[in-house]
């Protein structure tokens, strides 16, 4: 029988179980907390905004959506969420998923740190952000009750998040700074890395040899 949390059934068919074992098994406790948060937090907010969602394929963006952080999927010449949303999209191939449906998980992970843009998609692509934007940046929870809140903090509780987080960011993309340029994510190398030194985007158009 499925685990139920706050109303929200944590779905567990066979492509379910398969995303949450390679989460086990390549993530940190920290990471398989965060993520099944993001599911949760994600799926409540749809609740309260009444969107129709495919609780799969939220699960499966939601269980990839930073697995691009960890070594098993990082590369070293794209940014982390097209690593984590290539992964999905390969397992949901494997798995023999449709096409237009593993693009929408793709689409869901790899614009999850990218403002407003997501909450124009279908609800899959805007829930993955949603959750996210909750469970980080506290962004949207008067869309969640207290009571709700409470009930999966204390299924999967925020250990040490808040340090925790920027520390996983910083190990999964600080050797490939390259690669955070025009994201958010070039604020948490400034905070951890004194040398780093974020690329302005009025030098580089200065640097054009076009000229003019």
């Amino acid at each position: 029988m499925s685990e139920v949390i706050a109303g929200i059934r944590i779905p567990d068919g066979k492509i379910a179980r398969e995303a949450t074992e390679l989460l086990r098994e390549h993530g940190t406790p920290l990471l398989f907390a965060h993520s099944l948060r993001v599911f949760l937090f994600g799926s409540l907010r749809g609740r309260h905004r009444g969107l129709r969602v495919d609780p799969e394929l939220l699960y499966v963006g939601a269980v990839f959506h930073d697995l691009g952080l960890t070594e098993k999927y990082r590369s070293r010449d794209q940014r982390f969420e097209l690593d984590g949303a290539d992964a999905a999209r390969d397992f949901l191939r494997a798995n023999g998923v449709d096409e237009a449906l593993a693009e929408i998980v793709w689409d869901a992970i790899a614009l999850h740190t990218t403002p407003e843009i997501p909450w124009r998609k279908r609800p899959e692509i805007a829930l993955v952000t949603g959750g996210v934007e909750a469970d980080v940046l506290g962004d949207g929870l008067d869309e969640i009750s207290p009571e709700d809140r409470a009930s999966v903090l204390a299924a999967y509780p925020r250990v040490d998040f808040k340090e925790g987080i920027i520390r996983a960011f910083d190990e999964g993309f600080g050797y490939r700074p390259e690669t955070t340029f025009g994201t958010m994510n070039t604020d948490i190398l400034e905070r951890t890395r004194p040398e780093y030194r974020r690329p302005n985007f009025c030098d580089l158009i200065a640097a054009n040899p076009l000229g003019g």
